[in-house]
């Protein structure tokens, strides 16, 4: 079989998710050649220039005016600004011959078949025998459009089904043909996997494939259930949001983001396509659904859809909701519920929903509904949409943000009662749901020896998740390879001679008991291991330290008692660096203040894509105070070239800490500083992290891992420094940008960077700038400023994290 390689891709199509499928690629490096269509005739400012429908800007019109759209984005659809060079734009008449040159072709335009099969006419003239080609529709069979190709074209055709926006939502639907090659299909499973960090699912060549087939029939389900139990917009949104696992848009906000008329057009086209589906009349619109398409009240993109945003006479906005009876547009109501309230107190997502199925009041009453038909549906499914559970599970989970899959919901609730509840809903599982239960098999799910297995239901029997040896899932190995915890952390072998240490705090913050596992990890890793990895499977890596003993001990004015801890937290970053084994940092999603600390001080940082790292002390009014000053000022004199402008370099690095800037990828925290080039590596797929950092912690262990010295050759400007930090904040604070007390956490931090207020540049060491940087930390702690803001903190019921 021959080796495939994807140096360049052909995006066809530059909409809404053509220009974003284009910057993903380009986020991972490959080379994009992005077309669309040439205009047919000028616009009015081509008109008013005198522009010509023959000059290239307006023949690249339409595509350039897309990219530059999604490029404007929020949330970014890329890493860096840097990754758009990557990207190359062009018409369909001039350019498509250029597809010759690219080993991917992706079709991404409007979603009719006419349209696409005279794009593939063009794709059939210019492609390379070989090369790959896809489609992006949500719904078009994908065997249609292979009709009347070449055997070629055929058989490296599939479907490639990416979700809005793709750089964020994980899925990544794979349907082949009859025709498509299996290698194909093993090729693109793995590259969307690994490469693009996607959850690939292999999906058949159904109506609305998986997640939009589940994920339509529980919307339109919900819509009916609405008018069946008379719930409000701000109830549904209530029990569908994150007490249940799935995004704090949940339902109603979600439509309104996405637009209520792509639900309606999907469910539209199951309502067409899917006659013998039992459920078929539920994709049928309530009334009060087809009033708001008539109205075009269709979310955000009308201003106005299930929520709408108005200024009050006061000029403050307010977000009121759509009453589903009268269609008015009210204040939005406080919901109260005892099963909710109960819920918040269970942390673990699979025993909060046995709360939800035991609970009497109307969001349990509304869960059994929902979930009972959704178990329903999902069991009918199989092996219509697919011939294994777990790929529904993966579906819905990358797809639509769900924590736990439909049959992973059905597990925690216990499947054997749920049956018996379920028949006093009118709903009935399938016949083989049945099967498994007579057969002994109570549960969807199991894990033996650290590895998940699902219920294959031909062979009546429990089988490993294909693909998961590529993973490490720490939830998994928490019942065997336990070697040490405490309240905050688990230390978990991973094997190979590498541990884990992992954060189970509320967000993962960092406090006395989580130093203590990190030491302990240290020291067991140094006496037995070969190395340590500083990882979890949690939302966040860590949002950094919890700074609600450093409010109290201030307020306490115990200064001593900060002091010690102060120390301490700086002595264990010291101690991630200063080891005789290599620890690796795996973090993800935020990364903020100490825990970014922690990962400036590791010998080697294996970042998710998708890493927010940032020093946001400046926010509470104090600096960086374990560790994070101090390598920035290490970092500074390392960058010190010989003809370089050291003032500049400083006035950089001193903005990325005063401004408490947050990096909105991995890729963009190395250009801030936080991330080293030669010391840090991405992992695209979330999945994967553990794994690739365990085998980054062994490369450095087999590499000859020593232990480092202490440096003491750090270069300092001292006064030299401080004179242009101590400009730029009076500056600031005649102009008005900056309070007082702005200033004078300025002044504190320059400082730190600048070694002091030393007479002329001088080498110092590490222990010299963390017992300056401690000094500042604790100056600053005294300050009724500083305990304001801390304090404003608390009361609004944030956390308390630098």
């Amino acid at each position: 079989m021959m080796k495939r390689v994807i140096r360049k891709v052909a995006v066809l199509g530059s909409g809404i998710m053509g220009s974003r499928i284009a910057c993903h690629f380009a986020n991972i490096g490959v080379e994009v050649l992005l077309l669309d269509m040439v205009p047919k005739e000028l616009n009015a400012e081509e008109q008013a220039t005198g522009a010509d429908l023959n000059s290239k800007k307006v023949r690249d019109r339409i595509v350039n005016t897309a990219l530059e759209s999604t490029l404007k984005s929020n949330p970014s659809a890329v890493f860096s600004k840097k990754v758009v060079d990557k990207i190359s734009t062009g018409n369909f008449d001039d350019h498509m011959k250029d597809i010759a040159s690219c080993d991917w072709v992706i079709e991404v335009v409007v979603e009719r078949l006419d349209i696409k099969k005279l794009i593939y006419d063009q794709v059939e003239k210019f492609r390379t025998p070989g090369t790959l080609v896809s489609s992006n529709t949500s719904g078009i069979p994908i065997h249609l459009m292979a009709e009347g190709r070449s055997e070629d074209f055929r058989s490296h055709f599939c479907g490639t089904h990416f979700f809005n926006p793709p750089r964020y939502l994980r899925l990544l639907e794979i349907i082949p043909t009859a025709q498509t090659k299996p290698e194909i299909i093993d090729f693109l499973m793995h590259y969307g996997d690994k490469f693009l960090g996607k959850t690939t699912v292999l999906c058949k060549d159904t109506p609305a494939f998986i997640a939009n087939r589940v994920g339509v029939y529980s919307i339109m389900a919900l819509l009916h259930l609405v008018e069946k139990m008379d719930l409000t917009v701000e109830e549904v949104d209530k029990y569908t949001g994150p007490a249940l696992g799935r995004p704090k848009s949940a339902t109603f906000r979600t439509t309104d983001v996405v637009g209520l008329d792509t639900m309606i057009n999907v469910a539209g086209g199951l309502y067409t396509n899917l006659p013998e589906d039992k459920a078929h009349d539920l994709f049928q619109l309530p009334d009060y659904v087809q009033k708001m398409q008539e109205n075009k009240w269709l979310g955000d993109k009308t201003k106005q859809g299930f929520y709408k945003k108005v200024k009050g006479a006061d000029g403050k906005s307010e977000i009121l909701a759509l009453d589903l009876k009268t269609l008015e547009y009210r204040t939005q109501e406080k919901i109260k519920s005892p099963t909710l309230e109960a819920a918040k107190l269970v942390e673990n997502l699979s025993e909060r929903m046995k709360v939800f199925a035991k609970g009497t009041d109307k969001a349990a009453e509304f869960f059994r509904h929902s979930f009972f038909g959704l178990f329903e549906y999902v069991s009918d499914r199989i092996p219509e949409i697919s011939d294994e559970l777990y790929r529904i599970d993966d579906a819905m989970r990358a797809g639509f943000g769900w924590e736990l899959g439909p049959f992973e919901v059905w597990d925690a609730i216990g499947l054997k009662n749920s049956l018996e509840g379920m028949k006093k809903y009118g709903n009935e599982a399938s016949e083989w749901v049945h099967e498994m239960l007579q057969a002994g098999y109570d549960s969807f799910y199991k894990v033996e020896n650290g590895v998940r297995k699902y219920y294959d239901i031909p062979s009546q029997s429990y089988k490993p998740i294909p693909g998961s040896g590529s993973f490490i899932i720490l939830d998994n190995l928490r019942s065997t390879n336990t070697v040490w915890k405490n309240s905050g952390t688990t230390i978990l072998d991973l094997g190979d001679g590498i541990l884990n240490i992992e954060f189970h705090t509320k967000m993962n913050t960092i406090g006395g008991e989580v130093l203590q596992g990190l030491n302990k990890a240290v020291d067991l890793a140094e006496k037995d291991y070969k190395g340590l990895v500083v990882g979890n499977d949690g939302a966040n890596f860590s949002a950094g330290a919890n700074i609600g003993m450093i409010f109290m001990a201030a307020v306490e004015q115990d200064w001593d008692e900060i002091n010690m801890a102060v120390r301490m937290f700086q002595n264990t970053m010291m101690r991630m660096r200063y080891s005789s084994i290599p620890v690796v940092a795996a973090p993800h999603n935020l990364t903020l203040g100490g825990s970014c600390e922690l990962c400036l001080h590791a010998d080697f940082v294996q970042a998710n894509a998708e890493t927010y790292l940032g020093l946001v002390e400046f926010g509470v009014g104090l600096i960086p105070g374990g560790g994070g000053s101090k390598e920035f000022a290490l970092r500074l004199s390392d960058e010190f070239r010989e003809g370089q402008i050291e003032q500049a370099a400083l006035r950089e690095r001193f903005l990325t800490i005063g401004q408490a800037k947050v990096s909105t990828s991995a890729i963009e925290a190395v250009e801030l500083g936080y991330l080293q080039k030669d010391k840090f590596a991405v992992s695209m797929n979330r999945s994967r992290l553990i794994i690739d950092a365990k085998e980054k912690a062994i490369e450095l262990a087999d590499a000859g891992y020593t232990k480092p010295v202490q440096r003491k050759d750090i270069r300092v400007l001292g006064k030299q420094g401080l004179g242009i930090v101590y400009a730029g904040a009076n500056s600031m604070l005649a102009g008005n940008f900056i309070s007082e007390h702005d200033k004078k956490i300025s002044e504190k931090l320059g400082y730190v960077l600048c070694g002091g207020d030393l007479s002329a540049p001088t080498l110092v060491s590490e222990q010299y700038l963390l017992d300056l940087e401690r000094e500042m930390f604790l100056s600053l702690c005294g300050e009724k400023k500083t305990l304001e803001r801390i304090q404003s903190i608390l009361t609004k019921g944030k956390p308390l994290r630098n």
